[in-house]
């Protein structure tokens, strides 16, 4: 028997409530992740110019935290589930502080560039797994203040909290380091974790712990492996743009590439926006069906964009479309798990989005070499139309029952 993580009063709130509880505890996440967003522009250089290693070391510094939050994704999950999805928030949020204290760290024994990198990496590490916490946690925590039935607008929010965060942090970072150097990059990523920390201690739980058996990891990963693979392949199309861009425009010797990658994270919080309601009224695979041909059609348009404004728009449409995939899927694959479980399957099906992001590089630098950098977009329609035969199919199969 499960123990219920709805608020009793989840279902007569008013929708102020509903969005008041919703926001608290996506503002945790925005801790996090600003946490992550602020030395993302400057890591990379002052790694290889301050500390002076290679190009390939200065970005193995920035993978650690890739590799720890994919690793740790298990670990996240069972921590929400065991000991509740707040305690599990706070341990990543001091995680996170952590982090920002081994940068600082680094930062003043920069004249020991080994020492230096070693606590760069350790932080790194830490932050990984703080990432896995927080981002579980705080979905869990939000749906269990506000009752199943709001998933896709927790997921949703939750989504524009992180993306957000980082898009705000990034520039942050940079404007800081140049004005009162790394160390001060390190002290703001201890300050910003620890007021979400005491946001955090101060906020209600939503529910009890759950006991009694819950399913073992692999089995919740196999219930969520069809709507995991949907999405890391429709992530292919993100990581695309995400990592190519930049040097897509410079073959063609076109400019502003950035504004490809704004209109991308425009349509990305318009499309959350505007359409996290009818996950809820449609279900989330006829949802997917609908948008992962929106972002077919915009990759297709970068892959044979005539001119920057052809491409800016193909990635408006591929921002458009995949925005939802993630939360249209994540309501399903959170379907097939019982209630006490809900924190593995976030976390197991959140991983398959972690091994996309990082297997787009080097797979999508082979494509680029044989065949140019237009052939990664057209790669990256092919894997979203497989995703959309995935969804389709899990679409017409008949549902498991859920068993509590």
């Amino acid at each position: 028997m499960s123990v219920g993580t709805t608020s009793p009063s989840s279902t007569q709130d008013s929708p102020a409530t509903v969005n008041f509880r919703i926001f608290s505890a996506v503002l945790l996440t925005f801790t996090c992740y600003l946490s992550i967003g602020i030395p993302l522009g400057v890591l990379p250089g002052y790694i290889h110019a301050d500390l002076g290693y290679s190009s390939f070391i200065a970005g193995l510094g920035i993978s650690m935290q890739y590799i720890a939050t994919l690793v740790s994704r298990p670990y996240a999950g069972r921590s929400a589930d065991g000991i509740g999805p707040k305690k599990a928030v706070q341990r990543g949020l001091l995680m996170c502080l952590g982090s920002g204290v081994f940068m600082s760290l680094s930062a003043l024994l920069h004249g020991i560039p080994a020492l230096s990198l070693l606590l760069l990496v350790v932080g790194r590490l830490t932050l990984g797994i703080a990432e896995s916490l927080v981002g579980t946690g705080a979905i869990s925590w939000g749906i269990g203040r506000v009752g199943a039935r709001h998933t896709p607008r927790v997921i949703s929010w939750n989504g524009i909290a992180s993306y957000s965060a980082i898009a705000i942090g990034a520039p942050l970072g940079v404007a800081m380091e140049q004005h009162w150097g790394f160390i001060s990059l390190g002290v703001l990523s201890v300050v910003t974790p620890l007021c979400g920390y005491l946001i955090a201690r101060c906020s209600a739980p939503s529910a009890m712990v759950a006991h009694g058996e819950t399913l073992a990891f692999k089995h919740v990963l196999l219930r969520v492996l069809p709507c995991g693979i949907a999405l890391g392949l429709g992530t292919i199309g993100f990581g695309s743009i995400a990592t190519f861009i930049t040097l897509y425009y410079g073959s063609f010797g076109w400019a502003n590439a950035a504004y490809c990658l704004s209109t991308f994270g425009a349509a990305f919080v318009v499309s959350r926006l505007l359409l996290s309601h009818t996950i809820h009224r449609f279900g989330g695979f006829r949802i997917a069906m609908v948008l992962f041909p929106i972002e077919i059609v915009g990759l297709l348009m970068i892959w044979l964009a005539p001119a920057p404004l052809w491409a800016m728009l193909g990635a408006a449409l591929t921002g458009f479309g995949f925005s939802m995939i993630f939360p249209a899927l994540a309501v399903e694959a959170v379907a097939l798990v019982p209630t006490r479980n809900r924190g593995a399957a976030i976390g197991a099906y959140t991983a398959f989005l972690d091994v996309s992001l990082g297997i787009t590089g080097p797979v999508a630098g082979l494509i680029i070499g044989q065949f140019g950098y237009p052939s990664v977009y057209l790669f990256a329609a092919v894997c979203t139309l497989l995703g959309l035969a995935i969804v389709i199919r899990s679409a017409l199969r008949p549902r498991p029952e859920r068993v509590e």
